[in-house]
């Protein structure tokens, strides 16, 4: 039986400002897909959340982009922003750019990832869920992941592995993708990859054709073209059995490296990893954070979750993301702590830049 996975998030609401996520909006949330699990939409279904988006996680056999999932997850948000707005929580439905539905909702948002597979006899899968970020900050750990020997140990000594994957690159700005082929192509990604915020992963797979990897790669700014709030992307990686082991996966994670998003969208800061409950971004509404919820698939049912980064082998990584922080908020609106003015083209900055433009006179 092949079976879908299906990850969408949106931003109905924050509580308090942009740090959390009221207990109600859950539960709104669980009732939604409790029902559709009863009238046989889904096979299974678990709800979360991270800092304040809601992420809604199913199974079911209607494949990826199918119309009635979409509209239960879009249902779904616009349920729990009603509840936001009845509580008078912060952006209520900040990440729903349209009243209605239009039958598949790519473009209207929320963030989305979608993988169809055949159940393996045993089938791992993490699924990292993160706030106060964007889509390319998943470069860097997917690299790690499927292309880089010295983190995953499976590619030089895992005969299913050691043919390397074929990653797909998406450039955000013109709207196309590429295919590399890694170890072969690696530095020619690399060249492009590097800048996350242009170049985004959006999935990975083996030689075999088999998926490995799928990312949300929605930027939310660039859909309703102005700063509307911040992308939070979500990311699905198989494990184990012809894929990098869960440790492997975890490991790029240890280090706490540098993505864009943080206060308004609009700087740079280390990527936190924490457990579900420290997933409450409040420091300069940040640093990042990430989460891991690591399921079991048996027959469609999620078995889990088990919260992957309640562990103190990451604390170092936790320690480290504080240091980080200390000294790039020291830098206050200067780059490289704010992002560059490419990307703050679709932040609130333009709106100030006005003020001052008309008083710009040609030097001789």
């Amino acid at each position: 039986m092949k079976v879908t996975l299906s990850v969408i998030k949106a931003d109905v609401g924050g509580y308090v400002g942009h740090s959390s996520m009221h207990p109600r909006l859950i539960e709104v949330a669980e009732e939604a897909l409790r029902k559709a699990k009863d009238d046989g939409l889904l096979i299974d279904y678990h709800v979360t959340r991270v800092g304040d988006d809601l992420e809604l996680i199913m199974t079911h056999t209607k494949g990826v982009e199918n119309g009635e999932i979409h509209k239960l997850a879009w249902d779904t948000f616009m349920e729990a922003t009603e509840e936001a707005k009845r509580l008078k929580l912060y952006g209520a439905g900040q990440d729903l750019l349209s009243d209605t539905f239009s039958g598949n909702i790519k473009g209207m948002g929320p963030g989305t990832a979608e993988m169809e597979i055949e159940e393996r006899p045993s089938e791992p899968i993490i699924i990292f869920m993160a706030d106060k970020t964007s889509p390319g900050a998943w470069n860097f750990p997917l690299f790690k992941i499927f292309g880089d020997p010295f983190n995953t140990a499976g590619l030089v000594i895992d005969p299913k592995m050691h043919g390397g994957f074929n990653f797909e690159v998406l450039d955000v700005y013109e709207h196309k993708k590429i295919t590399f082929s890694l170890p072969e192509e690696m530095y020619d990604m690399l060249t492009l990859i590097g800048a996350m915020e242009h170049y985004i992963i959006q999935a990975v797979y083996r030689k075999d054709g088999e998926i490995a990897s799928i990312s949300s790669t929605q930027r939310l700014s660039m859909m309703a073209g102005r700063y509307v709030g911040k992308d939070d992307p979500v990311l699905i990686v198989r494990a184990q059995s012809g894929f990098p082991a869960v440790g492997e996966i975890l490991e790029p994670f240890a280090y706490a490296h540098l993505v864009a998003g943080w206060m308004r969208g609009s700087h740079h800061g280390p990527l936190m990893p924490v457990p579900f409950h420290q997933a409450n971004p409040s420091r300069f509404d940040g640093p990042p954070r990430v989460i891991a919820a690591g399921f079991q698939l048996a027959d469609g049912k999620l078995i889990g979750p088990r919260d992957m980064f309640d562990d103190p082998a990451f604390d170092e990584a936790r320690k480290l993301a504080n240091e980080i922080s200390n000294y790039i908020r020291q830098m206050g609106p200067f780059e490289p702590h704010r992002l560059s003015l490419e990307e703050m083209e679709y932040t609130t900055l333009p709106e100030v830049l006005k003020k001052v433009k008309d008083r710009f006179v040609d030097v001789e």
